[in-house]
């Protein structure tokens, strides 16, 4: 990796720590829905470890590239992330900070936050997979959890306020180079913290720790929605005044992961109030018919996206070509987004409802296109990484 990159550094590398980090949850999603774990909220180690010793030569495989997949994006995770940290505080001495804290381009410090919570759910993956035991204890470590996301929370809102109340006061905002979706990383931000509150707010039987986190994930999702409306309708206008920024284009395909985590935020905090609250499991036809809903605003924005990006030639060369743009990272999340989404679909929409019988020829059918996606997205992020770092 770049040792230096100086003034031609920017914050949206850490999209690129983003999107391993993003990769491991897409992993942990095989034996998470494949396993049986009753009584626990999430497949464990012993559950893996079963997997992997006891089942079947194809399905302990499956397990074992899983595996595998969880430790190589992990390490690949934080080794970005320690980089970018690196690259960060230099790039902070420089002119370049100056110039991009007083334009619109400020909203991407929002990376930041956006990839240290993600961080904390590799490091409750890794946990989950890899410590025998750990929960035997995790009701002790919900409410650590849950600083740590409050900690992010407040970064994430310090930076953006610096920003909106620039703007705000001094009217200084540029909507002619608006022309793209760059404005949602703050939303996708706020909305990955919301999830990270929903996790402990579902699998805790602590009440008051249920309670403290849902309020919390609550409050970044509302904060999500808000910016959300404002930040697609003034990126719109200015697309369609101007078109589609061909740098930016990748940003057409942000709404799909924000969709996602605000999609696995519902799942948790349904699930939370279900059995915390009521002690009953939620109903299927709810979560069937939300994830239906979440599936088909990312089956149209990523229509949408594709069809501009190859027309715009942005594939051609950004991807496979010679140009070079630290936004060409924004393509890996949706693609994560999507194989996560599509899990969640299949399992807590079809296979709950006894739709979809697991393990059927028609579910591993469903599940090909799925898998399609998450080879491709691999090969962009080796791709990107080749090129970028």
């Amino acid at each position: 990796m770049t040792k230096k990159m100086g003034t031609e550094y920017n914050p949206l590398y850490f999209l690129a720590a983003l999107g391993n980090g993003g990769m491991v949850v897409a992993f942990f999603m095989y034996p998470m829905f494949m396993l049986k774990h009753p009584g626990f909220p999430v497949a464990t180690y012993s559950h893996v470890f079963k997997a992997l010793t006891a089942g079947g030569a194809a399905f302990s495989a499956l397990m074992g590239l899983a595996v595998l997949g969880i430790l190589y994006f992990a390490f690949n995770h934080f080794k970005t992330l320690f980089w970018n940290l690196r690259q960060y505080s230099l790039f902070k001495k420089t002119g370049a900070f100056t110039t991009l804290k007083n334009s619109n381009a400020e909203v991407t410090l929002m990376a930041i936050p956006l990839t240290l919570a993600m961080s904390i759910n590799v490091l409750f993956t890794l946990g989950a997979v890899f410590v025998p035991n750990l929960w035997n204890v995790v009701e002790y470590l919900f409410p650590f959890s849950i600083l740590a996301f409050m900690a992010v929370g407040a970064y994430s809102l310090k930076i953006y306020l610096e920003y909106f109340n620039r703007i705000i006061t001094k009217g200084d905002f540029d909507f002619l180079n608006n022309n793209s979706l760059s404005q949602l990383l703050a939303i996708f931000s706020f909305a990955m913290i919301s999830v990270g509150f929903a996790g402990p707010a579902a699998m805790t039987h602590n009440l008051t720790t249920s309670a403290i986190a849902m309020f919390f994930s609550i409050m970044f999702g509302s904060i999500t929605l808000v910016l959300a409306v404002i930040k697609l309708v003034i990126g719109f206008k200015s697309i369609f005044k101007h078109s589609i920024a061909k740098e930016a284009g990748p940003t057409l395909w942000i709404v799909i992961p924000i969709i996602t985590v605000l999609g696995i935020a519902f799942v948790r905090i349904v699930s939370g109030i279900s059995h915390n609250f009521f002690h009953h499991e939620p109903s299927p036809v709810i979560m069937f018919v939300a994830l239906s809903s979440f599936v088909s605003i990312q089956i149209l924005f990523g229509l949408i996206g594709y069809r501009v990006l190859k027309n715009d030639g942005y594939f051609r060369e950004y991807i496979h070509g010679d140009k070079k743009s630290a936004v060409s990272y924004a393509l890996i999340c949706p693609g994560v987004a999507s194989f996560v989404m599509g899990m969640f679909f299949i399992h807590w929409g079809l296979v709950k409802t006894n739709i979809l019988p697991i393990f059927s020829p028609i579910y591993f059918l469903m599940l090909l296109p799925l898998v399609y996606i998450q080879i491709i997205t691999i090969r962009t992020n080796y791709k990107l990484n080749k090129k970028m770092l």
